[in-house]
């Protein structure tokens, strides 16, 4: 089989959002390879996940939604290529962060006995005070009743003071009840503590074994990091102080001095710690929190050159985004009025981005303009380049979008429900024009969509989404016309265009989980009338089926019995042609 280049890949990705005091986790642990120049579909119900899944790509989550676990890896050459020049203040910085750094390697040494010390303390936390667990689970259930009690109040402020007395007076006594809940359990947690201080200061035995122990630790702590380190150990610091500066040159002066110190204190917590440096991960790991880890590959007498790993999950500078948001990942949204800007001509719209990202003069941004509305099939380009976007039908419009988007040549294309706000006869030329483009240009093109009939037509490879959970990966073919998910099987059923004359449509029984809870098992189980007992109880491996076919099902377990796919969708290879006119 032909070795793709991974262009984006995604692992253990979680996604949630902040909303009204609690956490929604919407996408949960999704895993994927995006390959260059494939057209991949992200298909599911509304609320899967789909849009988050792919604002991620982009830094376009909004404001109370956050990365909270996982990675995606951008490999571009042309970003991860970094370059700094060996200025003064540059070597300044260098020569400063290799010292800091040698003197922090002695540390390493102790390591063990370091963290023997943080768990000692721990113990006596625990002893003296709440373990962690103690003090989450009454933290935990603290949040819970304020959440109820805001529910409460917020629905008390709808009802009317006049005709809703009542049910004003009910609520007030809920809400009454449950302040008193929680300064019961706030009672609660403080008697513990003063049970747990007044136990441990009784137990002379154990204060005794502490203090001796700690004692022992320091004088063993100090003579572990007294010694001078070796030259090898000075050679791997020089290096790392080199990627330190690699991986904060593109900042201004204040920020990468900033930015310097904290991915020096950063590494001195791991050499504390005893992370292993040599790991390539777990150094990665290191300087995530901070900037982009810059591997260094060689340097000159005027500049250091080394070589970005871009995760997209963990961007701490905004200006990286200027690099990534439209340059090389680009969006076409479902409405191409959200995109556009009423007041300003389709031109300038086309002409500010191209000057933005390509820097470039505004007459050469124009003939670029021209060509790229010439491309996605304006007519006549020169005499609409003027006009204003309520002058184009709906389908030029987003032909306008699409020129936006593909106006700095991105790597990626995200096509967000392209056409679905769009005529069914326009819809199959605004897909043809994707195909097209795509062939000219070489981009990757992600399509999210609820439509199968635009899966058939332009995508390679199909990922199944529920409940923010990946259920099935494969090739178009496979997922069509062999899928292996229950969901996915429901969803094919549900296409209008396999019901036989004079039967009801199929439709999906129940609705999707909240996104609030911990999902225990499958999340489709209690919509799947294949259910088994396991399905209610452990979550599904993903199986593999093929090489590149997936799926995250228990009837996929050998020691499950055999279940066929629904009637309706057997032998639906004819049916799909007929229909979706591939």
């Amino acid at each position: 089989m032909e070795e793709k280049k991974v262009l984006l890949s995604v692992k253990d990705l979680e996604v949630k959002f902040r909303v009204r005091g609690r956490i929604l986790t919407a996408i949960r642990g999704i895993s994927l390879d995006i390959y260059e120049h494939e057209s991949i579909a992200i298909v599911g119900e509304s609320g899967s996940g789909k849009s988050v899944f792919t604002k991620t790509f982009a830094g376009m989550l909004d404001s109370n939604g956050f990365i909270s676990n996982g990675s995606i890896v951008f490999s571009d050459e042309e970003l991860t290529d970094t370059v700094v020049k060996l200025t003064p203040a540059i070597k300044t910085l260098l020569a400063q962060t290799e010292r800091r750094l040698n003197q922090y390697a002695k540390l390493e040494p102790g390591a063990a006995t370091y963290r023997r010390l943080l768990e000692l303390e721990a113990e006596k936390k625990a002893k003296m005070t709440l373990s962690d667990e103690e003090d989450q689970a009454f933290a935990d259930k603290i949040k819970d009743l304020n959440f109820q009690k805001t529910e409460l109040f917020n629905q008390k402020q709808t009802l009317d003071r006049g005709s809703d007395k009542e049910k004003i007076k009910k609520l007030s006594e809920e809400i009454d009840a449950l302040e008193k809940q929680v300064k019961t359990v706030e009672a609660e947690k403080a008697a513990r503590v003063k049970q747990h201080k007044q136990s441990a200061l009784s137990d002379t035995a154990w204060q005794k074994k502490y203090n001796d122990e700690k004692t022992a630790l320091k004088a063993r702590y100090q003579k572990e990091t007294s010694a001078e380190i070796s030259e090898e150990t000075k050679a791997r610091n020089l290096i790392l102080a080199k990627e330190v500066v690699l991986s904060v040159g593109r900042y201004n002066y204040l920020r990468r001095i900033q930015a310097a110190n904290k991915l020096t204190m950063a590494l001195k917590k791991a050499m504390q710690m005893g992370v292993d440096l040599s790991n390539e991960d777990q150094l990665n790991n290191v300087f995530d929190d901070v900037a982009f880890r810059v591997q260094y590959l060689d340097e000159t007498p005027e500049k250091l050159h080394g070589t970005c790993i871009i995760n997209l999950a963990n961007i701490r500078y905004p200006k990286d985004w200027l690099q990534i948001r439209g340059r090389r990942i680009a969006t076409v949204f479902q409405d191409p009025m959200t995109s556009l800007n009423p007041i300003i001509t389709i031109g300038k719209q086309i002409t500010s981005v191209i000057m933005k990202h390509q820097n470039c003069t505004e007459a050469d941004a124009r003939v670029k303009a021209l060509e790229l509305m010439y491309k996605v099939g304006i007519p006549n380009p020169e005499k609409r380049f003027d006009d204003y976007p309520f002058q184009y039908s709906g389908g030029m419009r987003q032909r306008i979008v699409i020129a936006i988007a593909l106006s700095c040549q991105p790597k990626i294309l995200i096509c967000d429900e392209p056409t679905t706000a769009l005529d069914v006869t326009i819809q199959a030329q605004i897909l043809r024009l994707l195909k097209s483009l795509q062939a000219d240009l070489g981009f990757t093109t992600v399509f999210i969509t609820h439509d199968l009939g635009v899966v058939a037509n332009v995508a390679d490879r199909v990922a199944v989404l529920y409940a923010g959970e990946m259920v099935e990966l494969g090739t178009v073919e496979e997922v069509f016309y062999d899928p292996r998910h229950p969901y996915t099987w429901a969803l094919l059923s549900s296409l209008p265009q396999l019901a036989q004359r004079n039967t009801e449509l199929y439709s999906i029984t129940g609705t999707p989980p909240s996104l609030y809870n911990k999902i225990v098992g499958d999340p489709f189980a209690p919509r799947n009338p294949y259910c088994l007992k396991i399905d209610t109880l452990e979550a599904p491996p993903m199986f593999k089926v093929t090489d590149t076919h997936y799926a995250k099902t228990w009837l996929l377990d050998p020691r499950a019995g055999k279940v066929e796919k629904p009637e309706i969708i057997h032998d639906i290879h004819e049916k799909l042609i007929s229909a979706f006119n591939i």
